[in-house]
Parts: C-alpha cells; structure tokens; sequence
C-alpha cells in the first residue's frame, strides 16, 4: 500500500504564514503558545521547513510529546551537520525519540539496546525510493515488504559456525521456495566458492551473491543429500504463511502455523481463513503460532488473527485499547488538519461539508476500544504456544498481549524485541514519518513491555529442522508442555525428541542479513469524529 499524501507546501511554513494555501488544503492554523515559534524567514530552505515541521509534527502527534523542549530551544534548523538532508532529518528525529525517559529502566522509551544510534521505533523515510511507505524499518528496505511483495532470491541465511551456514527462512512464492530450498539446508557453496561465515571477507561474500541478479548453490539436506540448483532474482508475491500442519501427541491435535508479517487485511484474509477452516476441520485441541520472525505489521490483520483464535464466547469482551497522547485525544492536534484522509480507494473524501483530514479522526479512548468478534469456526482450543525470540515484535506481541486476559497463553523461545507502541504514516513533502504514535494495553490494563515479553519455556531457534517439524526445538517443547500440562516436563521431554534438536539449544544462530525484515504496528483504520 503506497498512501500519497496531498501536501502541496510544507506544513511549518503553512502554520506560521499568510501566503496562499492549496485549495485542497483546509484553513486550519496550529495553535501554539505565544512567542513559540518565530515566523520563518522568506529565504527559508525546503530542507529548513521540514526539520520543522517534523518537530511541529512530534509536539502534536508524538506519544510522548510532553517531553519536547519549545521550538526555540529544541531548534529544529540546528541539525545540519550531515552532507545529506535525509540525515539530518534522521538526526532529528532520533533526538526526538530519545527525550522521555522509561522510568522502569533510567534509559528513553526508544533507546535501542542493539543499536544505540537507532531509535527502537521511530523512522523516517524517502517515499520516492521505495515501492511500498512501509517496506522499511530503521531506515533499511526489507526483502520482502510488509505486503509481501518480493524482488531477490526470498533466501534468509544464518550460521550455526564459521562453516555451518544454514538456510533459515525461505519466502514463500520465491525463486528459492519454486526451486525446493527449504528451512534448515546447509549452505556448501555459492557460485563455485566454499561458504564461510567466519570472517568479514566471507560475510561480505555471501552479501554481494545474495545481491547479485543470479546465483548458483550447491546446499545440503538434513537428511544429508546434496543438491544443485541455479536461481535467478524476481519479483514475486509472497504469503505470510511460512508453513502450515498438524500435529499429533498423544490424544492432542495441534495445529501448527508459522506466520512471517501481518500484511494489509485484503492480502491476509482469504489465506488465514483457509488456514483456521483446515485446523476446525481437522479438530485440533490446541494451537501453536510460530511468531519467531514475525516483526509485526497492520494491527487490524492481528485483530483479525486473534478472533480467529478467541472462543465465542469472548465476543463484546475488550481486547486491546490505543491509547494517544492527551492533545490528540481532545482533538486538538490540530496540525493534522494539514494530512488529507484518504478513502481504501486512495481518494480523497468529504466529512461534515469539508475535506476530510486526519484532524477530524476521533483519537479518544472511547472510540480506539476495540472488542472480540469471532471469526471463523475453530473454537475450542485449549492451549495457546507462541514461539517468539527477539525478532517478535508489534501486532505479533499485540495478538499475544491481548489473548492472555482470555486463554491459556504460554511463550516459548527467548525475550521478544518489546513494542506495545504503534504509528501511522506522517507525510511532509516527499517523506514518510513514521514517529510512536500510540501505545496498546489489553483488557486488564497490561501494556508496557518495552524490554520485551519474558518467555514460560526458554529454547534456541534451531536451523537443524524445518518449520512444522515436531523435531525442532522450540516445536518439541510447545508439544511437550501441551502433552503434559507443565513448563517444568516441557523442558525436560523436549530434551529427549531428538539429539539434533537440543544441539543447538546452546547455541544462537547468527542472522546473515543485510536487509532486516520491516518492525512495526501500523494502524490504518480511522474513526471519524
């Protein structure tokens, strides 16, 4: 989904000044306190004005706008020591980000512990060079965008050694998944050349192949055959459904689905229909939903999935609550009056006699409660396993968040990456901002993971079995605590699956990605006041 914006000028210069607006733009002034923010001079540059309009734009609309400094001592035109604007628009943002501090833990609500230079949430983007305003997450495109739309091999590769690469995750509908690599084949050589993944050089090999338009492997099953095979870079659409079976132990049928992304609804509906229709029919008692590489996407597709899972017995119960910050509950952000609200159809539309903005949407409590409404038939699972890791993130901890109130939820795996927040898109001039605008809480009021969810049953991801298979580490522990009712014998009878499937259970395997996969909670559905 690609939202274009109507912004004919840039909103700071909109807000401060008389000159004429675009008649498509409503006569809406921002309100400021006096003396705030000086007039702009006539001489102002295009990349003056947007620093500062992303710093109007996070006064009104950021979730912890309460932090923010006034305009003249924040200076928004002062982040100019980088050679590109982009940069310097990042520079700012990041400072932004950076001001409220987490009390739980000394550090800012966006300090990103992996990458300190990083906000763990907030970005910014040039929508001229991507095809999708949502197919990047800290400022790197994602092979596969967050609506599936893939142009590489669909390969993730990952090393258990120096010498053991492995195939991680295979997109489905990629020229790899039409040629039969799947999860868990070593990797013996690319283009002629033994891989290796320990050192740099070697890294940087697998990099620029994986980069290259065409590329030939010579890989290895688990089962110890070998295999050659050409691939040749395309585009593709790729479902989110990395593997779907079921399973059997003992009396338990269980159902067993590997989700990548939540894409857009549309795109998602008929495959997780079809999915849940084949675990009803098939009767399964209990559900595991492999989240592992699951960084999130369109809150309204988790809600989807998650009345999928819910009993009816839930419906009219509260599920989740968007929480904004108090200038935009009282609908005084009026600086969005400058965003036009466009229809599903990319339109523009009327509301109340004037053309509708992303002012006149309703960010109260009352009006962004939202409830079970069942979908679909399976509806009487007893038990609910998430396998998630740090890589779970978003409307995946959302759907995880917002069953625990109502079901038997248990997490195995390692820590999810911690973002109970979420945003939409902000256009000012060709760019996308995409700064926390929202946090979630479920029903009884939890919300604030931002160190991540702490696991029932901890496991190692492990690259020695294939999504679905009951070997593979984290599966056989999810069975063993659906078997047996405890995380104590779920540790322990997972233990002896299988030897293979333990061998790594010490061991994390270590991403060889370059393009990371997109992190977010996008909310798309307006509620007009």
């Amino acid at each position: 989904m690609k939202l274009k914006l109507n912004l004919a000028i840039l909103v700071f210069f909109i807000a401060v000044s008389s000159c004429k607006k675009s008649p498509v733009e409503p006569e809406v002034p921002v309100t400021v306190a006096p003396g705030d923010i000086p007039t702009p001079p006539v001489n102002s540059t295009r990349t003056q004005l947007t620093l500062d309009s992303i710093y109007l734009y996070a006064r009104e609309t950021y979730l912890w706008n309460d932090a923010l400094p006034n305009f003249v001592t924040f200076n928004p035109r002062g982040y100019n020591s980088f050679s590109t604007p982009i940069l310097n628009f990042q520079d700012e943002l990041f400072d932004i980000t950076q001001l409220k501090i987490d009390p739980k833990t000394a550090k800012p609500y966006e300090f990103y512990e992996d990458h300190p230079s990083n906000s763990k949430f907030s970005y910014i983007m040039d929508d001229t060079n991507s095809s999708s305003t949502v197919a990047a997450a800290n400022n790197k495109f994602a092979d596969v965008t967050i609506d599936g739309e893939g142009d590489d091999f669909g390969l993730d590769l990952a090393s258990l050694s120096a010498s053991d690469v492995r195939v991680k995750k295979v997109s489905p509908g990629s020229p790899a998944a039409l040629k039969g690599v799947v999860r868990a084949d070593r990797i013996l050589k690319i283009n002629g050349t033994t891989v290796s993944a320990g050192s740099q050089s070697g890294i940087n090999f697998i990099y620029n192949s994986l980069d290259g338009n065409t590329i030939k492997i010579n890989a290895q099953r688990i089962n110890g055959t070998q295999y050659t095979v050409d691939l040749v870079r395309n585009t593709y659409q790729s479902s989110s459904i990395l593997k779907k079976t079921v399973l059997t132990s003992g009396s338990k049928k269980i159902g067993y689905l590997a989700y990548a992304r939540f894409s857009n609804l549309p795109n998602s509906k008929a495959d997780l229909e079809a999915a849940f229709a084949d675990f009803a029919s098939q009767g399964i008692t209990d559900l595991i939903v492999d989240f592992r590489y699951n960084g999130g996407g369109y809150v309204e597709t988790a809600e989807y999935m998650t009345n999928l899972i819910a009993p009816s017995a839930k419906n009219g119960a509260v599920m989740y609550v968007e929480f904004y910050n108090s200038l935009m509950q009282s609908g005084k952000a009026a600086i969005l009056s400058h965003q036009i609200l466009l229809n599903s159809n990319g339109q523009t539309q009327q509301t109340n006699g004037h053309l509708a903005t992303y002012a006149d949407i309703d960010y109260s409590v009352a009006k962004n409660t939202y409830k079970f409404e069942k979908a679909g038939t399976l509806n009487n699972i007893k038990n609910v396993v998430f396998i998630v890791s740090k890589a779970t993130a978003s409307a995946s901890e959302l759907v995880i968040n917002s069953l625990k109130p109502h079901m038997n939820v248990k997490l195995v795996g390692s820590k999810t990456y911690g973002k109970p927040v979420g945003f939409f898109p902000i256009g000012i001039d060709k760019f996308q901002v995409y700064m926390s605008n929202f946090s979630i809480q479920n029903s009884i009021g939890e919300g604030g993971y931002f160190a991540g969810m702490s696991v029932d049953i901890p496991a190692a991801d492990d690259l020695m079995h294939d999504f679905g298979s009951a070997e593979e580490n984290c599966i056989a522990k999810a069975m063993a605590y659906i078997t047996t009712g405890t995380t104590v014998s779920a540790v322990k009878n997972a233990a002896s699956v299988s030897t293979s499937a333990t061998a790594t259970s010490s061991e994390n395997p270590i991403d060889i990605n370059k393009k990371p996969a997109f992190n977010g909670m996008i909310e798309t559905r307006k509620h007009l006041k």
